[in-house]
């Protein structure tokens, strides 16, 4: 009887994977998925154009070439990120380090969840973001004294946080190393080429004598065992390089906008500047962090990473669809039908107010593109994921093309330039083309340099000759 009830169960649970007359029918109840709009977001749809320049090299920087290239869909941030928004990184840093810095100083129980879901303790404890800091507690007060300047740095005795504390500390995967299957130089993450060293026992590598034969442990060789061996890990002071307008500017007095311009609710909405390359990145793996968990807290799907944009997809992206356009807004020309001009930057020589601001102004003042983009030219020129090289057009594919380069500390510095595009409110109007391209140091921060986030479509989306649309 056991034996017939045994059989029985079985079949029930045969049963359950396979469907009708046990057709191939793939994985049953999976989720229904579409893409709604995310918020502050234009759809890119896919498309190929000829990227590089219209009209005349001004400089003769020889940079870059006409080349036809083609680009798939994605969502693309319709402005800049503002000083408002990156703040909400900045605080998220600033309370992150307070929960930890109580859960470490005894408020484990108040401040910290110890056990995940199903009853596993979690080492190290996770911060309880649904309680709230009592900044004004006298334990609380006591311990948090560390995130602010001390009495030898204060400025007529004013507690003020000391944003040199405010770093944070992210994770990524080194997706190249683990398409090449190679053994690498877990420090360094290089390739080693260990057919070049397979027959010599030692070999001079970064500056000392390492024995290959037996397995370098400081130099390092790693054998790839698990994922675990291509997990990066970065840290990056977060906050924006508010002395940049004045280091950016000699005999030039812009004290109030290193004064004001980051932190002050006048600039809430003009765009972010002061913020290196690696900031920005940093911000976007903070984004996706920051969708994506409250995404997993309902139960849903998770979204496609918040990155940098590839060169090509910013310079699509920037000619909304009018392929052949000089700027974004279709013309060859920055002025209107009424004479005014379209856009922030350097109109003339020099005359900084002709155009309606003298510094950066308002993210979405001036008219957006075909594509529903504010100030692709101009106001703040923008961080791009590639890396600079004077001939990237010449050997990068055709197919969202994307050179990138993760620098390592000893690099030179040529290896840490990062493309920069659309020109900015100092800039002449060269620089505004959809086409020009330049670069900045990744470790650089400017006044004129800010930044804005695509996210990759998943799935097919149709084009013009289409039947419809999978975008909602």
């Amino acid at each position: 009887m056991k034996k017939l009830l045994l059989i029985f169960v079985t079949g029930i649970l045969m049963y359950g994977c396979i469907t009708g007359d046990g057709e191939l029918s793939g994985v049953l109840n999976r989720e229904v998925w579409y893409e709604p709009q995310p918020y502050g977001m234009a759809f890119i749809k896919m498309g190929s154009y000829n990227m590089g320049p219209n009209d005349q090299d001004v400089p003769w920087a020889m940079t870059a070439e006409a080349k036809t290239v083609s680009v798939p869909a994605f969502w693309m941030d319709i402005t800049e990120i503002t000083n408002n928004e990156y703040r909400q990184f900045v605080f998220w840093v600033k309370d992150s380090l307070a929960y930890k810095i109580l859960i470490n100083n005894g408020q484990e129980d108040l401040y910290a969840i110890t056990e995940n879901e199903f009853g596993e303790e979690i080492n190290p404890p996770a911060i309880n973001w649904q309680q709230s800091i009592n900044w004004r507690g006298e334990e609380e007060r006591e311990a948090l004294k560390e995130l602010f300047y001390q009495e030898g740095e204060r400025y007529y005795n004013r507690k003020q946080l000391d944003t040199r504390k405010l770093n944070y500390e992210y994770f990524w995967i080194d997706l190249d190393q683990a398409a090449s299957k190679h053994d690498f130089d877990g420090q360094n993450r290089r390739a080693l080429n260990w057919d070049k060293m397979y027959d010599e026992k030692k070999q001079e590598y970064n500056g000392e004598v390492v024995d290959f034969s037996r397995g370098a442990t400081n130099g390092q060789r790693v054998e790839i065992k698990d994922r675990s061996s291509y997990i990066m890990k970065d840290i990056v002071n977060v906050y924006p390089d508010t002395l940049c307008w004045i280091s950016d500017f000699t005999y030039s007095y812009n004290d109030p906008m290193t004064e004001m311009y980051f932190w002050h609710p006048a600039y809430d909405n003009y765009p972010v500047v002061g913020v290196s390359w690696k900031q920005a990145v940093a911000f976007s793996v903070w984004r996706t962090l920051l969708k994506n968990n409250f995404l997993a807290s309902m139960g849903e799907t998770y979204v496609q990473a918040f990155r940098l944009p590839t060169e090509s997809e910013w310079e699509y992206a920037s000619r909304g669809n009018l392929k052949e356009s000089m700027y974004p807004w279709g013309g060859y020309y920055t002025r209107n039908y009424e004479g005014c001009y379209i856009t922030n930057f350097k109109p003339m020589r020099g005359n900084y107010v002709a155009d309606g601001g003298i510094y950066p102004v308002i993210v979405a003042v001036n008219d957006p593109n075909e594509y529903g983009l504010y100030d692709m030219a101009g106001n703040v020129a923008e961080w791009t994921s590639n890396a600079f090289d004077e001939s990237a057009y010449s050997w990068s594919d055709d197919l969202s093309p994307d050179y990138h380069y993760n620098t390592l500390p000893g690099d030179m510095p040529e290896k840490k330039r990062k493309v920069i595009r659309g020109g900015s409110w100092k800039d002449i109007a060269y620089y505004l083309q959809c086409g020009t391209r330049t670069y900045e140091y990744q470790d650089s921060a400017k006044s004129y340099i800010g930044f804005r986030n695509v996210r990759s479509y998943l799935g097919r989306d149709f084009d013009d000759a289409g039947t419809g649309s999978q975008v909602y």
